[in-house]
């Protein structure tokens, strides 16, 4: 057995979709309420909108990281335990 080093996998959305594809994806999934459960930023909390979202996004690295990573996950598992609460 060698040892390989491993490269870590980057995670990044699917060729050709857009940060606003992903938002409303995520938005048509879990509603703004949940996804701001989900994400604990402003523009998804309060007076959520997609234009303002991404907006926030665009200058946010780190808020966009959390929405790419979160539509990566949605579209590979294609669920969330919470789906079916009540």
């Amino acid at each position: 057995m060698t040892d390989e080093k491993k490269k870590p996998i980057r995670r990044e959305p699917p060729e050709g979709v857009t940060l606003e594809m992903m938002v409303e994806a995520l938005v048509a999934n879990y509603g703004w309420q949940r996804l701001g459960e989900k994400i604990r930023i402003n523009c998804f909390i309060e007076n959520p909108s997609i234009k303002s979202s991404l907006k926030f996004l665009r200058k946010t690295p780190w808020a966009r990281t959390k929405v790419e990573q979160l539509y990566i996950w949605r579209a590979k598992t294609g669920w969330d335990p919470r789906d079916n609460a009540k």
